[in-house]
């Protein structure tokens, strides 16, 4: 049994000590918003914020994770940046298929939560590990500079 904070509520949940963080999250807790995508931590679909910090949760056991404050998708809108980085998304229209987005929006509001006003190669740096099929690069990274306008306008 292992005991996960995992977006402001306690889950108790009987899964091994190795089981990935994503599957934990998806099969046992009901949370789908955090996707599968390659497996390796290399597309970014999986991205969660373990103690605030983007993690993929594809590689993550469960057991990293005791203890610290686990936000997905469904949890992220609970927070400030957060809700600005989702209304950027909005108002851009960045998503097509949109499999990839939870992954994007996660690690974009981890970005602005330590950088708040990022310089465009800081944004193009810290995005680079989340892919996207689609090619919504362009319209992600006008996204992450609204969202950034947003929180010095405010």
């Amino acid at each position: 049994m292992v005991t996960l904070t995992i977006n402001g509520q306690e889950h108790e949940l009987d899964v091994p000590d190795n089981m990935p963080l994503l599957w934990a999250l998806r099969d046992v807790a009901g949370l789908k918003g955090t996707k599968f995508g390659c497996g390796i931590a290399q597309c970014g679909a999986c991205t969660v914020h373990l103690a605030g910090q983007a993690t993929r949760s594809c590689v993550t056991p469960v057991s990293a994770v005791q203890g610290r404050e686990v936000t997905t998708i469904e949890g992220v809108a609970d927070d400030a940046v957060g809700q600005r980085v989702q209304q950027a998304w909005l108002d851009l229209g960045v998503a097509q298929c949109g499999y990839c987005q939870g992954g994007q929006i996660m690690n974009a509001t981890s970005l602005l939560k330590k950088t708040p006003k990022p310089d465009t190669q800081q944004i193009v740096d810290v995005m680079a590990g989340n892919l996207c099929r689609c090619g919504t690069y362009n319209r992600i990274l006008a996204a992450i500079e609204r969202a950034a306008d947003e929180e010095t306008s405010s």
